[in-house]
């Protein structure tokens, strides 16, 4: 299958439609994702209705990232998002997750709904790559740009659960079965675009393909800068808010838990304009300066969190939304790298083994940060991410140098391996 000869960044107007389909594919991916946090925004309730644990609690939220590891597993071994229509794969998948999800209306206590969880997280493996790679497919120049827009929508979901908890008054069922219904109209509205003019070619089945992606040097080093990414990220979305309410107690703000949801909605919210500059600046500046900076400052900034816990609400707060911007604006430039150095004919099973291994990471630092605020407290526990980013930073460095890096860097289009 030809590519366009065409170059973009003369020509911008080679892909007509390319920014009506990022908004479709955007919408889709914030609609069929929004399953992921649907357990999360109700926990408080659930804690009431099913007598949770605090680890029960924690598994639920986590079960989804073992679940998403799982499938994506899966999906890399079948390389099923280079074999099929990479928006057919998300509209099965967005179905399964819908119906997963709904199954808690059904369950009566944590031990089922931790599964149910695990079974949403294996499905949304099969929205989010794939839904990487058809964005791809418009957008030769300015592909940081259009990932980081996805990326940003993304964002703005995983800031859905604070916001929740802050506005209150919402039962608990009414959120799984409108999350559940989002999900599925997000898989009915990616089926109902199109690809664009630059597609990936059509692979055959390879299981080897799984791991033969992470013997390329240069999608490896991506892949390593992705994960110290990683060791940090979830950690800071899944405890930003029980590090502000604890942090706001000891200044005796009002009503603390009301303010740190809404301090916390911030905070994860200001990713997404994170994730628009972020691509603004790859596709600028070059994805390995904007990474290596935007690791730099939100590395920075987990180890800035510990030192103004406990002090000034509104010190506190500018550093939060500080490290929130910076914390994800590079994310979906690691992936677009991938899709700029990997081999042409599986690229979808490459970001996808890349997405596997660094949620994988994001459950280690998802346990341990909790456990670190019992032993030594707020002060010390965040910085116990600080090391991913700075190992992130070096790989990045090491990926500068390599030609096809190079390339990318400077013309802003694809190597066609």
């Amino acid at each position: 299958m030809s590519h366009r000869t065409a170059d973009p960044a003369v020509d911008p107007d080679v892909a007509p439609g390319r920014w009506a389909a990022l908004a479709g594919l955007a919408a889709a991916e914030l609609l069929a994702m929004s399953t992921w946090f649907s357990a999360s925004a109700v926990v408080p309730e659930l804690r009431g209705v099913w007598s949770l644990t605090p680890t029960e609690a924690s598994l639920l939220t986590i079960a989804v990232q073992l679940g998403f590891v799982a499938g994506a597993l899966a999906s890399a071994a079948l390389s099923l998002a280079d074999r099929f229509s990479p928006r057919r794969v998300m509209a099965v998948a967005a179905a399964g997750a819908a119906v997963a999800n709904l199954g808690l209306l059904a369950a009566d206590a944590a031990a089922p709904a931790i599964v149910l969880r695990f079974t949403t997280g294996v499905f949304l493996a099969g929205v989010y790559p794939p839904a990487l790679k058809a964005m791809a497919t418009w957008f030769r120049a300015r592909r940081g740009l259009a990932l980081g827009v996805m990326v940003g929508a993304l964002t703005l979901g995983s800031a859905l659960p604070h916001l929740v908890r802050a506005l209150g008054g919402l039962d608990w069922r009414v959120v799984v079965a409108v999350t559940s219904a989002a999900t599925l109209a997000g898989g009915v509205v990616a089926l109902a675009g199109r690809d664009g003019p630059y597609p990936f070619p059509r692979a055959h089945f390879d299981p080897g393909q799984a791991l033969a992606v992470m013997r390329d040097r240069e999608v490896r080093l991506a892949s390593l800068g992705y994960f110290g990414h990683m060791w940090e990220l979830y950690a800071m979305w899944a405890w930003i808010g029980a590090y502000l309410t604890a942090s706001f107690e000891v200044t005796g703000v009002a009503d603390p838990g009301t303010v740190a949801a809404y301090g916390a909605a911030g905070a994860v919210g200001i990713g997404a304009l994170g994730c628009v500059a972020g691509g603004l600046l790859g596709d600028r500046r070059g994805r390995v300066w904007l990474t290596s900076v935007a690791m730099l400052s939100s590395g920075a900034a987990a180890g800035v969190a510990g030192a103004v816990w406990g002090r000034a609400p509104a010190l506190v707060l500018a550093v939060v939304l500080f490290w929130g911007f910076w914390v994800v604006a590079d994310s979906a430039q690691f992936s677009t790298l991938v899709t700029e150095v990997a081999d042409q004919r599986y690229v979808g099973t490459a970001v996808t083994m890349q997405l596997a291994l660094g949620f994988t990471l994001t459950v280690a630092t998802i346990w341990l940060v909790p456990l670190l605020v019992e032993w030594v407290g707020w002060r010390w526990s965040f910085l116990v991410l600080t090391p991913g980013p700075l190992l992130g930073t070096v790989a990045m460095q090491r990926l500068r140098v390599r030609p096809p890096a190079i390339a990318v860097s400077r013309a802003g289009v694809p190597s066609r391996r």
